[in-house]
């Protein structure tokens, strides 16, 4: 009974290490519990300079859920830009239950 209930518990430190252990690769960096990063897309030649900040959104809930449109696109769209200089992203999520993702452009 003992190597029995040994054995199980053996099996699923194995299985939660596996489940946990192999996530699927991302772009950005992510943490089990809380991320909150802002990471480079893309950047045009010449000058960072810019007059023009647009965003874009979409949100997630509890891994089941994710609506929105956080193109690049989008955030051109939502401010005018017409000249893309650089373009940043930001993802922020809690344990899976809340996801934010926004792309940030910056331009003419």
């Amino acid at each position: 009974m003992k190597a029995t209930v040994k054995a199980l518990a053996i099996a699923g430190a194995l299985s939660l290490t596996a489940i946990l252990g192999s996530a699927c690769a991302t772009p950005v960096p992510v943490g089990i519990i809380y991320t909150k990063v802002t990471t480079p897309v893309t950047v045009s030649t010449g000058e960072l300079t810019y007059s023009k900040i647009g965003e874009a959104k979409c949100t997630s809930l509890f891994f089941l859920f994710a609506s929105g449109d956080a193109s690049i696109q989008a955030a051109c769209r939502a401010s005018g830009i017409t000249k893309v200089k650089y373009v940043n992203y930001k993802a922020n999520n809690i344990c899976g239950i809340w996801g934010s993702y926004t792309t940030t452009v910056y331009g003419e």
